[in-house]
């Protein structure tokens, strides 16, 4: 199963994994499962860095290129059709990275992994 982290899990599983359900750690260890990561959580991870909102233990290329090794992490570019799938999201969540991820979730038909119960609102599979 093909499965689309929040950013915060893979912030989680690389330094704090006590932090993640222990469900969320079983799908992340199986092997039959696709891990992916948007490109919105790069970016967004980037912004936050730059602000001085978050401190990673090691740079946020290292972060992402270990992890891709390491976990097989696949890159999610953002579509033009994850774009489009904005205008039919209802405004439950305000926030534009969460929201980008919501409409990749939708048009990938990807369950999205994720502590955030406000993503429930929407029509898509939130695991935890």
């Amino acid at each position: 199963m093909k499965l689309l982290l929040d950013t915060h899990v893979l912030i989680w599983s690389a330094g704090t994994p006590e932090k993640l359900s222990q469900r969320v750690r079983d799908l992340l260890i199986d092997t039959s499962n696709s891990i992916v990561l948007s490109i919105a959580s790069i970016w967004e991870m980037q912004i936050k860095i730059q602000l001085g909102k978050l401190r990673l233990n090691s740079s946020l290329i290292n972060l992402i290129e270990s992890q891709q090794r390491t976990n097989n992490l696949q890159l999610l570019p953002i579509e033009l059709d994850h774009i489009w799938a904005l205008a039919n999201l209802s405004d439950h969540h305000r926030d534009p990275f969460d929201r980008l991820l919501i409409a990749q979730s939708i048009v990938e038909q990807m369950p999205i992994l994720s502590v955030d119960s406000a993503l429930d609102a929407y029509q898509i599979q939130r695991l935890w």
